[in-house]
């Protein structure tokens, strides 16, 4: 992405470890690349058109939820001629946004018992903060959805915490809405979903301000955000089948890396299954096939 800023003159603001925002007058361009993070590591090797999956996912569910967001359009075509003129790069994994203020809280809806979640009960009985009944097993659905927020340390690393953490930093009114919003939107993705025949375990949702109003910001409901589960595949007690990255993370587990950086590279095969995972997310929940997808 480093040619794609000086060949076009856009101002690159920031490159993290999936996502380079650039400047387009007031706007932010929010271009999803191939890049693919687990551990707080990015890997050298990249997932094909992962990046188109990211983007043609947030767009559905942007359009479903019909929510207050900072999408102007995913439309290359719509987009002025600074970013048009390299569609070719960008169509399919680009979005034109409003800029926002990011609130600096990760918020985190769970229904189910997994990842960090299910490490936390195993130590503490809860989740953030949450108690939860004696004697779940991992994957397990929880009694009901619960929020379970994270910041983001100095190191960069998400640091789980409790409510009252977050209303002590945002204030008890937003710490309130945030918790609101990222349950309601976590039931309708769910639901949906389920409809589709995935189980939404667990999904991260990002919120800012424009003009001191809180609107949805960012990814949503996509394999790096969320835990997507076959639910025709379903057994609690143990890890699950999945859509989601968790593919790459468990290949990692088994390769004897220490989660220093710099991780290994992916094998062909480990690729070639993980593209596959993430389109069949795409495919399952839009119903479209993903070749259809420009943006």
């Amino acid at each position: 992405m480093e040619a794609l800023a000086s060949a076009t003159g856009l101002h690159r603001l920031a490159a993290g470890k999936v996502r380079e925002r650039y400047a387009v007058g007031d706007d932010l361009l929010l271009v999803a690349t191939d890049r693919v993070s687990a551990f707080d590591a990015v890997l050298p090797t990249p997932i094909p058109e992962k990046g188109r999956v990211l983007t043609g996912l947030t767009a559905f569910w942007l359009d479903l939820l019909k929510l207050d967001d900072h999408r102007i359009t995913t439309d290359i075509d719509a987009m002025p001629e600074i970013v048009r003129q390299h569609a070719g790069q960008l169509r399919g994994r680009s979005m034109l946004c409003r800029r926002a203020e990011p609130l600096p809280v990760e918020c985190v809806a769970r229904g189910y018992l997994a990842g960090s979640g299910w490490k936390a009960y195993q130590s503490s009985g809860g989740i953030c903060g949450v108690a939860l009944p004696p004697g779940l097993r991992e994957s397990d659905a929880l009694p009901e959805p619960i929020f379970t927020p994270a910041t983001k340390a100095s190191s960069g690393h998400d640091e789980n915490v409790d409510f009252v953490t977050v209303a002590d930093l945002l204030g008890a009114e937003r710490a309130v809405w945030l918790r609101r919003a990222t349950l309601a939107i976590y039931a309708r993705l769910a639901a949906h979903a389920r409809e589709r025949g995935i189980i939404v375990a667990d999904t991260k949702l990002e919120f800012g301000l424009v003009d001191g109003r809180i609107i949805l910001i960012d990814e949503v409901g996509t394999p790096d955000s969320s835990r997507f589960w076959p639910a025709e595949r379903y057994r609690p007690g143990g890890p699950q089948a999945s859509f989601d990255k968790q593919y790459v993370r468990d290949w990692l587990l088994s390769s004897g890396w220490d989660r220093v950086p710099p991780a290994p590279a992916l094998p062909d095969e480990v690729v070639a299954a993980t593209r596959a995972r993430y389109v069949a997310a795409y495919e399952h929940l839009t119903g479209r096939p993903f070749a259809e997808w420009r943006g």
